[in-house]
């Protein structure tokens, strides 16, 4: 079975191929289809932009294709950054400036009501246009300054409740145990284990 990961974040793909290895699948991204097209993130919701993505890019690879979209969402900012997660502080946003601008959202919110979670939404899609969601979260608090130096996005300000430390403090086999990234994968995995071969 042949699978397009529809992303261009190369940690992301290590991520996925990661959490889904032992799975009798090849891994294609995009940079195997360069024609593809990319897919503006312009929905409301995670689930419309990781489907927009997934349905575009099967249509255009003639392959199945699975995308994630996921993000931050802070209690105490009424769900921000939400599905604005990676260009939070603006167009070309990076890591380090979505982080500024979350900390300085939060500087006067105390810390018993620094709640978040983090929330993925994996969707994959199939030429013959049948498609399918899967969701997995992690509740946390938002940390008051960056720690740690692995993973992405806002791992260093994220401290999964339970733990002492934030996911970028993490190695990844720490991490994929409890992140909302392993919760929506987990069933991915379980859903392309039951589907007939007769498909392919």
């Amino acid at each position: 079975m042949e699978i397009v990961l529809a992303t261009r974040n190369k940690k992301k793909v290590i991520e996925i191929q990661r959490i889904l290895d032992g799975l009798d699948i090849r891994f294609l991204t995009l940079d195997d289809f360069p024609e593809c097209p990319e897919v503006l993130e312009d929905a409301l919701t995670f689930e419309g932009n990781a489907l927009k993505k997934a349905i575009a890019i099967a249509n255009c690879a003639d392959k199945i294709a699975v995308s994630d979209d996921s993000g931050l969402e802070v209690y105490a900012l009424n769900g921000a950054p939400g599905v604005m997660s990676a260009r939070y502080s603006g167009p070309g946003a990076d890591d380090c400036a979505n982080n500024e601008k979350l900390l300085d959202e939060m500087k006067s919110v105390v810390s018993k009501s620094r709640g978040a979670r983090f929330i993925c939404i994996i969707a994959i899609a199939f030429p013959d246009g049948k498609t399918e969601i899967f969701q997995g979260t992690v509740e946390g608090n938002i940390v008051k300054k960056p720690v740690g130096t692995m993973g992405f996005g806002y791992d260093p300000l994220f401290c999964p409740n339970g733990f002492s430390k934030t996911f970028a403090e993490m190695n990844p086999d720490e991490k994929d145990a409890i992140s909302h990234r392993r919760s929506a994968l987990e069933k991915l995995r379980a859903y392309l284990n039951d589907l007939s071969f007769n498909y392919f």
